[in-house]
Formats: C-alpha cells, structure tokens, sequence
C-alpha cells in the first residue's frame, strides 16, 4: 500500500513544528523512520493512523487522502497500528485483549475471531502463554500481543512506533525477524531511533530532524554518506578528533573508530561505514 505525502505540516499551540514540509513517497514493504527523540516520528505515525489532523499538505494512502474524513474511516479499514505506549489491562489474558480489540474493531463473528485469534498468537509465538494475564508477561512478549492486535484485520498496512525501545536483545531481535516476515504484500512503517533495527530489516528509509525531512532513499545511499570519512586509531593517549563511534580497550592502547572529514591521527586508518556512520555523517553534515 503506497503512502504518498506532500508538503505536510503540523503545528502545535505556542508555534512548534512538529512536521515542517514533508515530501516522502512510502513503497509496499519494510521501510524504515529514523530519527531521534523530537524528531517528529510519533506526530508523523500519528497523522498517517488518522489520530491526528495535520495543519496543511496532503496525506494519501492506496489512494485515500487521510486529510478528509471519508478518507481517514477508509484507511481505518486497512490500517494497523501499534503505537509506542499501548495501553493494555493487565488483568486480563493475552487471548482476552486480543478478543476485546478485534470486537471494537468490528468483528463480530465469534468463531471467525477464535480463528483469527489462534492464528495470530501463532505468528507471534504466543500460543503457549495466550491465557496469562498480560501482567505477568514480559515486555517483550506484551509489544508482541500489540503486533497480534495491529494485525487483526490484516492490514495493507502496518504502522509501528518505537516497537523494539527498552526490550531485551533477544527479544528486539526476534520482533525485527516477525517485522520482516510481515511485509510481504504489505507496507511495514518502522518508526524507530535505533539504527540497528533498520539495518537489520530495512533496504529504504527516511531520516527526521526537528520536524523536516534531511534524507530519503536505500539504506546503501545513507551508508555512502560516510565514504572517506570513518577511520580507526588505536592509540594509548588522548582520544583523537571528530565524532567518536565506538571505544575498544586493547593491549596496545584503546582503538577508536571515527568520524571525521580529515585524517583525526597519523596513525588512522579508513575504513569502510556502517549504516549508523552514515546517519552520523548526515546529522554532522546537515544542520536543522
């Protein structure tokens, strides 16, 4: 399902931007919303769910323009949506939850929501626990029953904010598999600030920044962003120049991966980027 948007703004009381200007074009499959806290991911999650009318441009998805009414119910209709707080009772059971959302969701057919219910605790690996109150369910496990409950309609389209953030590596890992598995014929919007999770399931991607849109293309693009600008030193005096990626102790001193227009040491060494060194020498590079 195709998001296309154009020129979109969203402006809170007292003037902020939350979105200032927004041109992206969202294809069928995983693609990834990168950017950090305030960049305008949740705002922007939230314009495309319906849940927030922008202040100008044009929201259009497979073809429904979200800005209307009409548009917003027909979207509804396709749409998924885990938010980054989901708010679930933790009284009740995972199989509960899932029942209760798929009725305010219109499905009426109880032996058609028992199918579907079955299945899709199955997708998320959640059928050995479905009948444990989500209050005694990890983390992990309860950021999966919101993926079961965004899939209940099997959505053309499903919108997750934030989905992997304060979970375990174990389970991040595993969410970003079943993220992957899903997109098939479906468009899968990942709003993230953790690089890793978009290397990790991502080929295209969008990066935020206080509102405005600096980047929007494959992730090989962004990661060309750092070509010639990431280095190694290994050193055992002071740290060298420019923008510190990672910090190694090591016999011979502490090596240092870098970011940086010039040589930072005589003794650097270039080194092919990662896509967090692309997304680094993007924010070093454009100033918002």
């Amino acid at each position: 399902m195709r998001i296309e948007i154009s020129r979109l703004t969203k402006t809170y009381r007292g003037g902020v931007h939350a979105l200032d200007g927004i041109d992206l074009d969202v294809p069928t499959g995983m693609y990834g919303l990168l950017g950090s806290n305030g960049a305008g991911k949740t705002t922007l999650m939230r314009v495309l769910a319906g849940l927030l009318r922008p202040t100008s441009g044009t929201v259009r998805i497979g073809g429904h323009d979200v800005t209307t009414s009409a548009g917003r119910l027909a979207v509804r209709r396709e749409l998924g949506y885990l938010p980054q707080d989901l708010g679930v009772y933790p009284d009740m059971t995972a199989r509960g939850f899932l029942d209760y959302v798929a009725l305010l969701k219109g499905l009426d057919s109880r032996p058609f929501r028992r199918r579907r219910i079955g299945e899709l605790l199955d997708v998320v690996g959640l059928s050995g626990v479905a009948d444990r109150r989500l209050g005694r369910l990890s983390g992990g496990m309860v950021r999966r029953v919101g993926v079961a409950q965004a899939l209940l309609g099997d959505p053309k389209l499903l919108v997750v904010d934030e989905p992997t953030t304060g979970l375990d590596p174990e389970e991040r890992i595993r969410l970003r598999i079943m993220l992957g598995e899903l997109a098939g014929e479906r468009t899968v919007l990942l709003s993230t600030n953790l690089v890793e999770d978009v290397a990790e399931t991502c080929r295209s991607l969008a990066v935020l920044a206080a509102g405005r849109l600096l980047f929007d293309g494959s992730t090989s693009r962004l990661v060309a962003r750092a070509e010639g600008l990431v280095w190694t030193v290994t050193t055992p005096g002071p740290a060298p120049s420019g923008r510190i990626v990672s910090a190694l102790p090591t016999d011979a001193g502490t090596r240092y991966r870098v970011v940086a227009p010039e040589r930072p040491a005589p003794e650097a060494e270039p080194v092919e980027p990662t896509l967090e060194e692309g997304y680094l020498a993007l924010m070093e590079t454009t100033r918002v």
